[in-house]
C-alpha cells in the first residue's frame, strides 16, 4: 500500500507534526462547513491493533507515542501507575477527532503534554510553536490530575534509545 492510504499514521514521522494537525482539523472543518477557530480534538485511545481499525469517518488515528511517568491499562481504559523499574510504555493507537470545543464531553481526564523528545524543551520557531511541544492530549484517569503532572507524565513522539 502506499503511505497515504495508511489507515493509521505514525505521529513521530512528521517533521512539522503541527501541520498535519492543522490538515486534519481543516479536512473536517471543510466536509461540515464549520468554521476552523471553533474546531479542536477530542481523543480516544483504542485497545484494537492496527490491523483491526478501518479508516475513521472523521479525524485521524495515530500512533507511535509513548508515555512516560506511567502507562495505559487497556482494562480500565484509563492512566494507570508504571511498572517496576519500566520507565517508558507504548500507547496504543490514539484517535484525534475533530469537533467543535462546544460540543467535547466532560470527564475525569489528565491534559497530558506531548513532546517530539524527551527533552521537554525547545525553543520557538519561526512559525511560532515551539521545537519540542507538539499539542496536550486529554486522556482519561482515575486519579487526580495532580499526581500525573507531579510525576512528570508525558507522551513522547520518540524515546532517547
Amino acid at each position: 500500500k502506499q503511505w497515504y492510504q495508511r489507515r493509521v499514521r505514525g505521529i513521530s514521522g512528521f517533521y512539522f507534526t503541527q501541520s498535519f494537525l492543522t490538515a486534519a482539523s481543516q479536512n473536517y472543518a471543510r466536509k461540515y462547513s464549520i468554521p476552523i477557530d471553533l474546531l479542536g480534538f477530542e481523543f480516544e485511545v483504542l485497545n484494537e491493533s492496527e490491523s483491526q481499525v478501518s479508516k475513521p469517518e472523521d479525524g485521524v488515528y495515530v500512533n507511535g507515542l509513548f508515555l512516560e511517568g506511567c502507562r495505559w491499562c487497556t482494562v480500565n481504559n484509563s492512566l494507570v501507575e508504571s511498572h517496576s523499574k519500566i520507565l517508558y510504555s507504548k500507547l496504543p493507537i490514539l484517535w484525534l477527532k475533530p469537533n467543535r470545543r462546544t460540543e467535547f464531553t466532560e470527564g475525569s481526564t489528565y491534559t497530558c503534554p506531548v513532546y517530539k523528545t524527551s527533552a521537554r524543551r525547545g525553543t520557538l520557531s519561526t512559525t511560532g510553536h515551539s521545537t519540542n511541544y507538539v499539542m496536550s492530549v486529554e486522556l482519561p484517569s482515575t486519579e487526580r490530575p495532580t499526581k500525573w503532572i507531579n510525576r512528570g507524565v508525558a507522551l513522547l513522539c520518540q524515546l532517547n534509545d
